[in-house]
Order: structure tokens, then C-alpha cells, then sequence
């Protein structure tokens, strides 16, 4: 009995050294996340190796494994320009990114886990100022706010494409003026627009009066037309038609008084 704690001993020993071995071996990346291993005995991080996926993995207890989140992120970025004409520009914009997951290592290793703050963020701020450096106040505020962002994100992905770096999209939430220049910029689209409403009441206003200048003419010519059409022989005749239509009818009584200018009866009392 006194032997047994003598030979579990060493058991147990033997037992919490596994447990910690296999503690610091084992490495579980959680999904939306990939894991670059550092060889400690060797040369640090092969750019050439696929990264570890999602998932559970066993590792030499002396490496490590730097984590990396490969979803798509946001970073808010606010950023002070200046505009063609030299003002002082304030853009609110949203970056959407994720890194190269097929070249983590790379990244990794020429870049750093700070990726973000080294190369991102500095490639943004880059691409706004050159970009709203051509534009003016006015076209920033309204009718170029979607070419700028657009323009925006293909100058900053063409810098950060080769850096193993993704970018989704750059969203231009704000844009802020000068409270004098915002208030100016706003009086002249509002005259802009009371002129176009202007020039389509105008433009209305000529299309109607062209309208009943050309029904009038039309009911002009159709008179003169009529008028050059009834001679008196036609008007006879319709009256001796009108009068033999009215003689015929059963509700009609007809008395006949002389004649009329045109030589037709004329006809008194009815029913």
C-alpha cells in the first residue's frame, strides 16, 4: 500500500505534462477566421503555406499561430480635404474590407497584423484628397457625390490590391461645408430649380396658346369652307327637305301662311 502513491506518482507527472502539451497543441480558429502558424524553431511564418482554416488543429507546442479575421470588415474613416478651389472639406465614409485570405502569410509577414492602421486607412485618406482636389464644393454636395465615391474606391483599390488586401466598397456617408458655402450652395439650387419651373410653366403656358391658335384656325377655315359651299339653290333644298320631314310627322300640325323670303311655306303650330 505504502509503494502505490511511490509508482503513481511519476503516472501522474507523466499525465499533467501531456495534458500540457496537448493544451498548448491544440489551437481551435473559430469560423470567419483563419490562423497563420509561427514556427519558432524555424523561420517564422512560410509565406507559401495555406493558412488554417475554421476549425481544430494540433501544433508543435513551441509554435504559435496568429489569428486573423477574413469576414468582411467596416472601418469608419473621417477625413478633411481640400476641394478644387481650395476649401475645406469634411467626408464621413465607410471602408469595407477583408484580407486575401490565399496570401495571409504574405500579408503577414510584409505587412503585419496592423494592416489596417499601415496600409488601408493611409491609401483611403490618399485617394480622397486626390480626388476631391478636383472637384468643387457645389459638385461634392450634389451632382458628383456618387462618381467622387466611386472614383474614391478605384483609386484606393488599385493601391491596396497588391498589398493582399480586399476592398469591398467605400461608402461616402457625409459630406461637410463650410456653414457659408452650404447655405450659398443651397440658395442657388433653389433659384436653379424656381427657374426650371418657371421655364416649364412658360413652356406650357406657349403650348396651350398653340393649341387654341390652331383649333381656332381650324373652326375658321372649316366656316369658310361652309361658306363657300351653301349657295342658295342648296339651301332650297334643304329647306323642302326639312319642311317635308316636318309635314310628315305624326306629332306635327302643319298651316301653311303665304310663302317665306326663299319662296319655302312657312309653318306655324305644333303638338
Amino acid at each position: 500500500m505504502e509503494k502505490l502513491p511511490k509508482i503513481g506518482l511519476p503516472i501522474i507527472v507523466a499525465v499533467v505534462i501531456i495534458f500540457v502539451v496537448l493544451a498548448k497543441s491544440a489551437v481551435t480558429i473559430d469560423a470567419g477566421h483563419a490562423g497563420v502558424l509561427y514556427e519558432t524553431l524555424g523561420n517564422g511564418v512560410d509565406s507559401d503555406k495555406e493558412p488554417l482554416g475554421p476549425g481544430f488543429h494540433i501544433i508543435a507546442p513551441w509554435n504559435r499561430v496568429i489569428d486573423y479575421e477574413t469576414r468582411q470588415q467596416e472601418v469608419p474613416e473621417a477625413m478633411s480635404v481640400l476641394s478644387s478651389n481650395g476649401l475645406d472639406i469634411k467626408l464621413d465614409a465607410s471602408v469595407l474590407y477583408e484580407p486575401d485570405v490565399k496570401n495571409l502569410g504574405k500579408l503577414h509577414n510584409e505587412k503585419g497584423e496592423n494592416y489596417l492602421s499601415r496600409v488601408l486607412q493611409p491609401a483611403v485618406r490618399s485617394a480622397a484628397r486626390s480626388v476631391v482636389g478636383r472637384y468643387t464644393p457645389e459638385q461634392l454636395y450634389s451632382s458628383k457625390r456618387d462618381a467622387i465615391q466611386e472614383e474614391i474606391f478605384m483609386e484606393t483599390k488599385k493601391i491596396v490590391s497588391s498589398q493582399y488586401i480586399q476592398l469591398n466598397s467605400i461608402l461616402i456617408r457625409d459630406v461637410t461645408l463650410p456653414p457659408t458655402i452650404k447655405e450659398a450652395i443651397e440658395r442657388k439650387l433653389k433659384q436653379e430649380q424656381e427657374s426650371l419651373e418657371y421655364e416649364f410653366r412658360l413652356v406650357t403656358a406657349q403650348k396651350e396658346a398653340e393649341k387654341q391658335r390652331i383649333e381656332a384656325q381650324g373652326k375658321a377655315d372649316a366656316n369658310k369652307i361652309l361658306s363657300a359651299s351653301l349657295t342658295d339653290k342648296i339651301l332650297q333644298d334643304k329647306g323642302i327637305e326639312a319642311t317635308t320631314k316636318l309635314a310628315e310627322s305624326s306629332n306635327s300640325k302643319v298651316i301653311v301662311i303665304g310663302s317665306g323670303d326663299s319662296g319655302l311655306p312657312v309653318i306655324l303650330g305644333n303638338q
